[in-house]
């Protein structure tokens, strides 16, 4: 955002004033908007930017008519645009020891910004405890004070506040928990910086969204045969864990794949063979099981892990495949039992990930999984869930879907798409197993790996919403298509 500002007065387009007029203008608008009836409002402004439009917005509610308190944390630097915009307040400025909200109040925390990388001081620390006891209504400037912008960290005691006004872009820290649960409803406001900011340094990091993968999905076309829209191979558990592979398999049907077989032995087949009507079975044994595999007719994508329970079949299985991937052209989906056979033999994977050259393998980890497979990133406090994807993603050469309520979707070349549609309803026996169908269907069809992992994480938020508060696994399933049309289509 530095830059950006930069840019813009750089370039003409607008000054640092006017700039930041028009974040506390967008500042004041919302608390109009929303809190317009409150008996005052309390602006709380910090020596920095952040400050300045905090008496920005606590100017044009005073024109507005609107009782207004301010409260400095400090003075800002003598010049700049934020002293600007303090010698500009008319309203006389108290200490922040004389803050005393009620729950008729509107409270402006215009404190710090985005960039804050330090615990909040004692004395912010003391006042947002009396905000909070008071009742009062809440509007942060651009996030929450004490929440770091990169991670969504808080940094210690920072407060859950009712709305969060933006500005040009969201920031990863309103995307990843606890920030994005502590910023309440988001406002993205535009005060005048340009996109053109960005020049040929495009962004990296996203927020998931058919406009990232929607032109990369199949369209099917009237010649096409079962095969043409791709076959999606999953691996069974034994006779007692069936029923995670058909899920999967069952996900990656309604993906779209036109034909998906589901490997296993002869007595687990048995099993599947009383619940599904569509899908294809073929034995396997922990000896031949790669080798049937690559007997499937334009077989593309496979899916391994998802109740396997053999470890050591797992490892020969994914390192057989990724060894031959530039070869046969197969993407492997890795998921739960087939990340945790790799434990402890990570190297293992990464080496065999490498050597298939262009990524062909995806990773789908919890944060347990994650920190079997990256036990070093999983500890180091001092990196985001954002980090620790990207940084996996390139020492594994995957595509690393790292799950959550903010899953994070990594490339090896850097790109990250934060997921931020998930509801409780996928946190549910075999919501992940749908997930790698899910996968594994999309890439069965052709779909660029990382767009693929990119769709599915949004398509099962999607299918979650639409199934409701009290659903399972297979009510996932009956909302994969919908979600997917929805998504093609607009």
């Amino acid at each position: 955002m530095g830059r950006a500002d930069a840019w813009t007065m750089d370039h003409a387009y607008a000054s640092g004033m006017e700039l930041m007029e028009n974040a506390g203008a967008a500042v004041a608008r919302v608390v109009l908007e929303r809190f317009g009836g409150s008996r005052r409002a309390l602006v709380l402004c910090g020596p920095g930017n952040n400050g300045g439009d905090g008496y920005i917005a606590g100017r044009i509610l005073h024109e507005a008519g609107m009782a207004v308190s301010l409260f400095a944390f400090g003075e800002p630097r003598p010049g700049s645009d934020a002293g600007i915009a303090r010698w500009r307040c008319p309203m006389a400025i108290q200490s922040p020891a004389d803050f005393e909200p009620s729950g008729d109040d509107v409270v402006i925390d215009a404190v710090f910004g985005a960039g804050l990388t330090r615990g909040l001081p004692e004395n912010v620390r003391a006042v947002f405890a009396r905000m909070r006891s008071s009742g009062s209504r809440v509007v942060a400037v651009d996030l929450p004070s004490g929440v770091n912008g990169d991670s969504g960290a808080d940094l210690g005691g920072a407060p859950a506040v009712d709305a969060t006004v933006t500005f040009f872009r969201k920031k990863p820290g309103h995307a990843l928990y606890p920030g994005r649960a502590l910023c309440g409803d988001l406002v993205v406001a535009d005060i005048g910086v340009r996109a053109e900011v960005f020049g040929t340094d495009a962004p990296k990091v996203f927020e998931n969204g058919p406009e990232l993968w929607a032109l990369q999905l199949p369209h099917a076309r009237a010649e096409w045969h079962k095969y043409a829209r791709g076959h999606a191979a999953v691996y069974s558990g034994g006779r007692h864990a069936t029923g995670a592979s058909r899920l999967a398999a069952l996900a990656a049907q309604r993906a779209g794949a036109g034909a998906v077989t589901i490997l296993g032995a002869p007595d687990a087949l048995d099993i599947h063979a009383a619940h599904v009507t569509s899908i294809m079975l073929r034995p396997c044994g922990p000896d031949d099981a790669y080798d049937r595999l690559c007997e499937l007719k334009g077989c593309r994508a496979c899916i391994l892990g998802p109740g396997f329970g053999d470890l050591a079949a797992a490892r020969m299985i994914a390192t057989s495949l990724l060894d031959q991937a530039t070869m046969t052209g197969l993407r492997l989906v890795l998921d739960a039992d087939g990340i945790t056979a790799f434990a402890q033999n990570h190297d293992a994977l990464f080496e065999a990930a490498k050597a298939a050259g262009e990524p062909a393998l995806v990773l789908t980890p919890h944060e347990g999984e994650f920190g079997r497979l990256f036990p070093d990133l999983a500890g180091d406090a001092s990196l985001s869930k954002l980090d620790k994807a990207r940084m996996a993603a390139v020492r594994a050469n995957a595509v690393v879907l790292y799950k959550g309520p903010d899953t994070v979707i990594a490339a090896p070349d850097g790109r990250a798409a934060i997921n931020t549609n998930a509801t409780p309803a996928l946190a549910t026996a075999g919501s992940g197993d749908v997930l790698a169908g899910l996968i594994g269907g999309l890439l069965a069809q052709g779909v660029p790996v990382w767009q693929a992992a990119c769709a599915a994480a949004w398509i099962h938020g999607e299918a979650g919403r639409a199934a409701g508060p009290l659903s399972i696994a297979e009510d996932l399933v009956g909302g994969v298509a919908p979600a997917l049309l929805a998504a093609a289509a607009g």
